[in-house]
């Protein structure tokens, strides 16, 4: 979904950072290979998530929903030496297909995945973050939140992706099997009202927030 028109859109991708090599070929491989490549976080938005985590300079990053490794990557970009980044997916099929991207990237020895449920992972890992990524299933955005906000340094970012779901966030009426877009709705909502945080929401690409805890 373009929320500018698709000319103005290309413009700025194209006076954006180009994508390193090394992830023109990650995009390539998921898009040849993998399910749902739609997934990826792509050109733009991954220099976005590489910006933000240069300019927060977090020593350990957290991200929920690793799917191919690229978002992991951009993430990783912005660490500080010898910091290390968790990430954790559900789908243990992808693990050697990310590790090989993450070896080849320079950060790998500094990557750590986790394969399993997230609600179960996190309350193991002993470390308090300065970046969040949240990107994995919908319906428990607002649990992930809960999970880690108090394992969150005070001035740590938590980025949540797909706020805007393709816009389906303004509608009022749902089908059944549509569990996402509510589950968004009220996640939306709950970043507003949280007196822990304080929220902006960029339109970019499918919305992005980005979340200051106080």
């Amino acid at each position: 979904m373009h929320f500018i028109p698709e000319e103005l859109d290309d413009y700025v991708v194209v006076h954006s950072e180009d994508e390193p090599e090394l992830l023109q070929e990650l995009n390539r491989e998921t898009n040849q290979k993998i399910l749902q490549p739609r997934m990826l976080s792509g050109h733009y938005q991954g220099r976005i998530l590489s910006m933000i985590s240069k300019l927060v300079n977090p020593k350990y990053i957290l991200e929920i929903g690793t799917y191919t490794g690229y978002s992991a990557i951009c993430l990783a970009e912005g660490m500080q030496p010898n910091g290390q980044l968790h990430t954790i997916d559900i789908n243990e099929e992808l693990y050697d297909f990310q590790r090989k991207y993450f070896d080849k990237s320079g950060y790998g020895q500094y990557i750590i995945q986790h394969v399993g449920n997230a609600l179960d992972i996190i309350p193991t890992l002993d470390k308090t973050f300065d970046l969040v990524f949240i990107d994995a299933d919908k319906e428990n955005y607002a649990r992930y939140f809960e999970a880690v906000i108090d394992k969150l340094n005070s001035g740590g970012i938590i980025l949540s992706d797909n706020v805007l779901w393709s816009g389906k966030v303004l509608e009022t009426k749902f089908k059944k099997e549509d569990t996402s877009t509510p589950a968004l709705i009220e996640y939306n909502k709950l970043l507003k009202k949280d007196k822990r945080v304080e929220t902006v929401v960029l339109p970019i690409r499918d919305g992005l927030t980005i979340s200051r805890k106080l």
